[in-house]
């Protein structure tokens, strides 16, 4: 796929951000548009795997290899039927999805991996620009009903799919805006809201019918969906946040993500608040984390005290297998502290410091220190 040896003629390349003196006075997206001529060369370094493993890396099993070839031969408008037939929103994917298909990516073993993500997004944003997505109305109807509750990437990548079988498909969503999630749980710099409202106008075209604030039941009971339909589906998003039990969790100013992520959102689209006290940053300081009396990690007595409890938590919480690399990960932490009251660890010593031996002797220290704590969790001593 792609070019022969594109992965050894082109580098690994990302879009550019936008100014940060442009970026702090709105809330758009941050990456500029990537050129089509770079693209291609990122497309290009799609190599002929024997195995191609972003396909199992990748949640929808896309076809990566081939629009990652077509991409590099400029074939857009069959770029995108491909990544179609497996993904019915590569707007959304492209912009939010952490890419595990890169950490699969087989290039990656030795060299950065193709930029799988980016070129999914450039061929989304191409073909609308091109005007090649339009609604795909079924040619007849099957006359039965679907119910969908839920208006998240799930629920609406179902409804597409059932209406485009020719089903009459009515989308319920308990908010004031069609989107879930993606609307309310989404920052606008990770994906502007109007690329919602674009697939919300091509699946009204296709006969799809969105009844927001509907909250099935509540004010919508469930016998009314199930004698007005013959089918009802549930994709409701996951909510529910999951709470940490570590020291410092009941301060104040300490929130769920969905908690501030709907109120902001809706600040910055400009929609009602939800009546929930509002979390902002103002009238608050910010500090800087320095070692004084006051317990704060830094401190010789009481810091040890609080990595302490931090790690048996972090043990007792993320339990086998997880639990050790926790609280190896927390005793790399505890020992960097330890070199930085020592004099060894400052910013400007490591900067400036060429020292081989006492670079080494630290690496020693940590690798020491993580193996002891390690060995205590396998021997149960930190639950």
């Amino acid at each position: 796929m792609g070019k022969d040896t594109g992965f050894m003629e082109f580098t690994r390349e990302m879009p550019t951000r936008r100014p940060v003196s442009e970026r702090v006075n709105d809330w758009f997206e941050i990456y500029l548009d990537f050129p089509e001529e770079k693209l291609r060369k990122q497309g290009a370094r799609c190599m002929d795997c024997g195995v191609p493993f972003c396909h199992t890396g990748c949640p929808l099993n896309n076809i990566i290899p081939d629009w990652n070839d077509l991409v590099y031969r400029g074939r857009w408008r069959e770029a995108i039927r491909v990544l179609h037939s497996t993904n019915n929103f590569p707007e959304f994917t492209g912009r939010i999805c952490p890419a595990p298909c890169e950490a699969a990516c087989v290039l990656g073993i030795n060299a950065p991996p193709v930029t799988i993500k980016q070129i999914e997004k450039t061929i989304i944003d191409y073909a609308f620009g091109q005007g090649w997505i339009r609604p795909e109305p079924p040619a007849t109807r099957t006359g039965k009903r679907v119910a969908v509750v839920g208006s998240g990437p799930a629920g609406l990548a179902a409804a597409q799919q059932l209406a485009r079988a020719g089903h009459w498909v009515t989308v319920f969503e308990k908010s004031d805006r069609i989107g879930g999630l993606l609307r309310y749980g989404i920052p606008n710099f990770k994906m502007e809201k109007h690329l919602i409202d674009r697939r919300i106008e091509q699946m009204s075209a296709e006969g799809i019918e969105f009844k927001p604030n509907s909250h099935v039941g509540q004010n919508i009971p469930v016998e009314d969906l199930r004698k007005e339909f013959d089918a009802i589906l549930l994709s409701g998003g996951a909510e529910h946040s999951r709470d940490l039990k570590v020291p410092g969790r009941e301060l104040k100013g300490i929130h769920f993500a969905m908690e501030f992520l709907p109120q902001q959102n809706r600040r910055v689209s400009g929609e009602p608040d939800d009546g929930c006290a509002p979390i902002l940053a103002q009238a608050r300081r910010h500090h800087r984390w320095r070692r004084h009396r006051s317990g704060l990690p830094g401190d010789h007595a009481p810091a040890k005290a609080n990595f302490g409890a931090s790690i048996r938590a972090a043990a007792h919480a993320a339990q086998g297998t997880l639990a050790a690399h926790a609280v190896a990960a927390l005793a790399h932490a505890t020992a960097r502290r330890g070199c930085a009251r020592r004099g060894r660890h400052s910013r400007v010593e490591r900067r400036h410091d060429k020292i081989h031996g006492r670079r080494k002797r630290q690496s020693e220290a940590v690798a020491r220190c993580t193996r002891r704590t390690a060995a205590k969790v396998r021997a149960g001593a930190w639950y």
